[in-house]
């Protein structure tokens, strides 16, 4: 959001409103327990995600099979839990109720101040950055020659458009669904 100028939701009151209710309509919609954190301004404004974002840097570059896990459990922290991801304790319980054994998620979590873990995440930030990200979810997919960017949640019908697949909403009836 820094880089192209652009402000989170929450800061913008007629947004905020509007987000709040947005949260509760796509958790419906997706079937997901989402909710806003109690502090949000505290939780994602002033706190932030950083160590969570370069843990998860770690993983990808070390374990990259386990990513989706640890993603999803430190997002199930915040959005569904109203708890920390910004403490030590915190991202390693998420990590081991992602199934990382002990001793893997601390080996990684001593990796997060490092230069490599640093100046990986920025790196991956200036790349999203040039594809014209503005904020997050932004999807890049690559097709056919072509490079498409999708921003938000609700592109998903989108995407299996440009894949050339059906889509059969957020919760599709069969597990053999790509999307």
């Amino acid at each position: 959001m820094k880089n192209s100028g652009n402000k989170p939701p929450a800061l913008l009151p007629l947004k905020a409103k509007y987000m709040t209710n947005d949260i509760k309509l796509l958790g419906q919609h997706f079937q997901v327990p989402i909710q806003m954190p109690k502090d949000f301004f505290s939780v994602i404004l002033e706190k932030g995600s950083l160590s969570a974002m370069r843990f998860l840097t770690a993983v990808n570059l070390e374990h990259p099979e386990m990513l989706e896990k640890v993603s999803r459990e430190l997002w199930m922290r915040v959005w569904s839990r109203d708890e920390d991801i910004t403490e030590p304790q915190s991202i390693l319980a998420a990590a081991e109720k992602a199934g990382m054994s002990t001793e893997g998620a601390r080996a990684l979590l001593e990796k997060i101040s490092t230069s490599q873990m640093k100046n990986q995440l920025k790196e991956t930030t200036e790349a999203a950055c040039r594809y014209g990200a503005f904020g997050l979810p932004f999807t890049v997919a690559h097709l056919d020659g072509q490079t498409h960017m999708l921003f938000g949640s609700d592109r998903m019908e989108l995407l299996a458009h440009l894949l050339g697949e059906k889509w059969m909403g957020p919760v599709p009836p069969a597990v053999s669904a790509r999307l």
